[in-house]
């Protein structure tokens, strides 16, 4: 028979490479997304009057007015339409 309190060391041992993948896949993946997510909902979060913005539709527009959830945008002299916040992409800085 084997020694008491060797199964534990084998089952740690056969664990090991799955935690190993696991804290990979967190460092490569899952980390940067929350890193991406938590600078668009900054970029959202401080949207004011005259922000130039993309919108996922990519239409490009002005911003008029926020209003809680909706943002109105000025897409031409005479167009404004509101859209939902979380439809903006990013802001628009214009190519040169």
């Amino acid at each position: 028979m084997g020694q008491p309190g060797q199964g534990g060391v084998a089952m740690l041992q056969a664990l090991l490479p799955f935690i190993v993948i696991i804290g990979i896949f967190y460092f490569l993946l899952i980390l940067p997304n929350s890193r991406k997510e938590k600078q668009r909902r900054e970029m959202l979060d401080g949207l004011k009057r005259g922000d130039k913005v993309i919108t996922i539709g990519g239409v490009i527009g002005t911003v008029e007015e926020v209003k809680g959830k909706i943002i109105a945008l000025k897409i031409s002299e005479s167009v404004t339409v509101d859209v939902i916040r979380n439809a903006i992409a990013q802001l628009y800085k214009a190519e040169k």
